[in-house]
């Protein structure tokens, strides 16, 4: 949004901006803030920055735990939901030394040394993204484990359980069970709300491409933005939650994007599209290739399909991802790739024919990730495949241009699958992280830090008991 302090200085005098705000992301991709009054903020602000205890980030040990910020202020844009007028930027993270320099684990700070390095190979100067975003929009939620009592209760007012109850005026326009997709009104309770939302992003620069219901009954919802830059995307992804938290919030509803929360339906997932560009033309393109895909676009397919069970660890970094990634519910779980066929992990559009629009997509994927990890690790991968010529064809991953689950059963089971729970991704990413490594983009600390913090969130999920297990085993 700025380019410099003084514009800074005079849009808050211009606008009556009150409070500057600082978002810092933690390796989870959550948001932390830090405020100041407007009037403080000055060029030491962004050149000396302001001190912060990572280790409540979990960043470092509580015994060299001092750190700072710096705010980017070409992220800035007015929050829409601070009551004081407010104007909100993204900072970046550095260390305390002798000198003081970026801190290797921040999440952006990877995600620039990826760019980077995708420029010193020459492959391409540009990665492009496009995320898909898929929620639920829910009109209440509440959760407890205890010892003695372990509930989930949701509800959604357009749910099929709803068509029965008298409890409150109902007019009987329920969604029936995953027949959700595209779903008109008066069916789509959220319309207005998703309205409100693409308009709101798109007043904060984040272009949407459209907005539908999706195929669970119970308020699942999508919305797909206009492809950009790889670290834009990160920027605004986070920027995305944060906009469709704050407004359901403030339209009366509670929103997720967790990838399973309703048992049965379908899952949330959050495609990533991706291009590579070359001082201004596709890399991609092949009139006469497969699917019109050239051949270093195979083998950056070659490379993301290879190392997809490590990049799980990045990509679905929860235990709730894995009960999305299981068959019948347009969820991949095949290492392989097809076009137009949602069952294979990299999927080609087989609508995209022009040579800019010639992409593919990795199905996997959900918003449980942190943006930066994520989108760099799949874009590791993909040069990897590129740099060391890895054939999708020659490595078994198809392709696949069928319903994979109507295969023959000997023919499907020579199909490599993804991991099955959060554990398998930890194992995968234990065994295969070279790629991540090049030219120090991740390093061994970081990615060992990942591998902790998901086993971690394992081991909590894996000792609970399961109301399911009470049904399978009370009475033997």
């Amino acid at each position: 949004m700025f380019k410099s302090i003084n514009e800074v200085k005079s849009f808050c005098e211009k606008e009556e901006i009150k409070i500057i705000d600082f978002k810092i992301i933690d390796m989870s991709g959550r948001w932390h803030h830090l405020s100041i009054p407007a009037e403080r903020f000055n060029a030491k602000t962004v050149e000396n920055g302001i001190g912060f205890d990572g280790s409540s980030y979990g960043f470092l040990t509580v015994e060299k735990s001092d750190m700072i910020f710096k705010p980017d202020i070409s992220t800035a844009f007015v929050d829409p939901y601070c009551e004081v007028p407010t104007v909100s930027m993204i900072a970046n993270i550095y260390k305390i030394g002798d000198e003081t320099e970026r801190f290797e684990g921040d999440p952006r700070y990877i995600t620039e040394k990826a760019v980077k390095y995708l420029k010193e190979t020459g492959i391409a100067d540009e990665n492009i993204i496009g995320p898909e975003f898929e929620f639920n929009v829910f009109d209440h939620v509440s959760y407890e484990t205890a010892g003695n009592h372990q509930e989930v209760t949701i509800d959604s007012i357009q749910a099929h359980w709803n068509t029965g109850k008298n409890d409150f005026q109902n007019f009987g326009f329920q969604v029936p069970h995953q027949k959700g997709y595209h779903v008109d009104l008066p069916r789509d309770t959220s319309n207005d709300l998703r309205s409100k939302i693409t308009l709101q992003l798109e007043e904060l620069g984040i272009k949407v491409k459209y907005h539908h219901h999706e195929v669970g009954g119970v308020g699942q919802v999508e919305i797909e933005v206009e492809p950009g830059e790889l670290m834009e995307m990160a920027d605004k992804t986070l920027m995305l939650k944060y906009i469709v938290k704050n407004l359901g919030l403030h339209e009366g509803k509670t929103i997720t994007f967790m990838p399973k929360p309703i048992f049965g339906e379908a899952g949330n997932g959050m495609h990533v599209h991706m291009w590579l560009f070359k001082d201004g033309k596709p890399v991609f393109y092949d009139k006469d290739g497969y699917s019109q895909l050239s051949q270093t676009a195979l083998y950056y397919i070659g490379g993301i399909l290879k190392h997809s069970p490590a990049l799980l660890a990045f990509t679905n970094p929860s235990t709730n991802s894995y009960k999305r990634l299981v068959p019948g519910f347009e969820a991949p779980v095949s290492v392989c790739f097809a076009t137009a066929n949602r069952s294979a992990v990299i999927r080609i559009p087989g609508y995209a024919k022009t040579p800019k629009d010639k992409r593919f997509e990795f199905r996997p994927s959900d918003a449980t990730a942190n943006p930066y990890l994520a989108y760099s690790a799949l874009l590791m991968a993909g040069l990897d495949g590129i740099i060391n010529e890895i054939d999708p064809t020659e490595a078994g991953f198809g392709p696949y241009d069928v319903n994979i689950f109507d295969l023959p059963v000997e023919e499907r089971d020579k199909i490599k699958a993804l991991p099955k729970s959060l554990d398998e991704a930890a194992d995968a990413l234990e065994k295969d992280y070279d790629f991540l490594l090049a030219e120090g983009v991740f390093t061994e600390g970081i990615i060992k830090d990942q591998i902790r913090r998901i086993r971690e969130d394992a081991k909590k999920i894996n000792c609970i008991p399961h109301p399911k297990e009470f049904e399978l085993y009370y009475d033997l």
